[in-house]
């Protein structure tokens, strides 16, 4: 065990409010995870940035040391371990946020892939950010303007500011299928059957704090009206929400804050309005970081009715990962980790709609491989290898799609609140207009038998030159939504 590196005053931090926050008041620790120091660790309310080799990494200030040293847990610092400095040189050719998306940025480049795929793909601008952003989402589909019968998927990126990686991840899927559409027989099949949503950057004010002054933020802006800032929008959706404060925390400076109520942040609000207008048959939302898979439940270590169904698909997507460039993701249920979540995206997804639900870790694996500072390099090749996953969840959600799905819940849909969602056909020009802008040493869960689910059919779809087999389940039964 690593000696204890004490608190001296050669570290001595100066306690600033969080909306001030920057890398010389906050270092990043690891504590030895075991049994009596895990249970110190869920009372003491503090930021939690992943567990590895048997350690968990926080992030901490002057008051969190203070806490630290009244219960007598020994850390090791390891903030030198996760300055971006220890990364590869990269070239900030996109300022000071490199080849990783701003806001502006990113608007501007959705925008592009509608003006030159127009009759495939739609920017819809589902509602505003706290500041004033526009939460975007594109839609992809044969009939774009269209609400058809077919199945529908959701990928969402950004729940958190400072997980730069998923905003790319899920762009990038969106830039693959259009310019893939008229080349690829078996992409265009995809998407001739099915409604692509995806949500690359669900919290704009906060990726925005971090690009521009805190580099770890994870929450949202909220002026709590104490000091503090932020709701957490993983902790914000109504499926157990505030069940307890291990999961979620009441106060608002935790980095976990749950909000007053559910669903109180605009960013969960638009979500909640886009499902009550949609049938989903599966959802991703990608985060970062440590190459996990992970399923309902968050919020108790009780299985779900689905755990097998659950295990399998995180199980087939973990293998396709895994064949394009050997890095393994793990893959379980989210309260197995080390510690249990309510009012998580997936928990409501899940319990509210009864459909596939997965938050997908990017990588790096480790603190040592990165943390949250992925190299610039990386982003492309993080996308090639998630992206058989996500085309065999979205062939997955073609090929077990129900029809039976009360009609008039399609007729609803103008009249609901999807009905005030702005298309960006005009808005486009006017905004352009007003901006310039493996190594591995983990064991593998990977299951190599075939999946126990009866009904299997096997399918083979192209990607590139790479041949993936995908496995056809027994329906999930979907939920009549019921509205409350």
């Amino acid at each position: 065990m690593k000696k204890t590196i004490l608190f001296v005053t050669t570290f001595c931090l100066v306690f600033f409010p969080l909306e001030a926050q920057d890398y010389w008041n906050t270092e990043i620790i690891s504590v030895e995870k075991d049994q009596e120091t895990v249970e110190k660790l869920t009372e003491m309310d503090l930021d939690l940035l992943m567990e590895w080799n048997n350690r968990v990494y926080i992030i901490v200030g002057f008051n969190d040391f203070l806490k630290l040293q009244k219960e007598n847990i020994p850390y090791t610092l390891e903030t030198f371990n996760f300055s971006p400095y220890k990364q590869k040189e990269v070239s900030l050719q996109g300022g000071i946020n490199g080849r990783f998306h701003s806001y502006a940025e990113l608007e501007r480049d959705l925008l592009a892939l509608q003006d030159s795929y127009s009759h495939i793909a739609r920017v819809i601008d589902l509602g505003d950010s706290l500041e004033g952003r526009n939460i975007y989402a594109l839609k992809i589909s044969d009939n774009v303007y269209q609400d058809e019968q077919e199945a529908e998927l959701f990928f969402v990126g950004c729940h958190h500011a400072r997980e730069w990686i998923s905003v790319e991840v899920s762009f990038l899927l969106g830039k693959y299928l259009v310019e893939n559409y008229a080349t690829n027989s078996q992409i265009k099949d995809l998407v001739d059957q099915c409604e692509i949503w995806i949500v690359p950057l669900l919290n704009p004010d906060g990726l925005e704090y971090s690009i521009h002054f805190y580099r770890y933020w994870r929450k949202n802006r909220r002026d709590n009206g104490d000091g503090s800032f932020g709701v957490d929008p993983n902790r914000n959706y109504s499926y157990n929400w505030g069940l307890d404060d291990e999961g979620s925390s009441p106060f608002p400076s935790s980095v976990v804050y749950r909000g007053l109520s559910p669903f109180s942040e605009p960013e969960t609000q638009v979500i909640r309005n886009l499902f009550a207008q949609r049938n989903f048959q599966a959802v991703i939302s990608y985060h970062s970081y440590s190459q996990v898979i992970l399923y309902p439940w968050g919020y108790t270590n009780q299985p779900t009715t689905e755990q097998q169904l659950l295990d399998q698909i995180a199980a087939d997507m973990s293998g396709l990962i895994q064949s394009v460039n050997g890095n393994i993701y793990e893959y379980g249920q989210a309260a197995a980790d080390l510690y249990l979540t309510n009012g998580g995206m997936i928990d409501w997804t899940f319990g509210t709609y009864n459909i596939p639900s997965y938050t997908l870790e990017l990588p790096p694996i480790d603190q040592a491989h990165g943390g949250f500072f992925n190299a610039e390099e990386d982003i492309q090749p993080i996308f090639n290898e998630n992206l058989p996953a996500m085309l065999y969840l979205i062939d997955w959600s073609v090929q077990n799609f129900s029809s039976g799905i009360n009609p008039s819940r399609r007729r609803e849909r103008r009249s609901g609140p999807i009905a005030n969602m702005k298309d960006k056909n005009q808005y486009g020009r006017e905004a352009r207009a007003r901006r310039e802008d493996k190594d591995t040493t983990q064991n593998s869960k990977l299951k190599t038998n075939e999946p126990k689910t009866s009904g299997v059919k096997n399918k083979t779809i192209d990607i590139g030159n790479k041949a993936i087999n995908v496995r056809k389940y027994s329906p999930m039964f979907i939920k009549e939504h019921k509205r409350k």
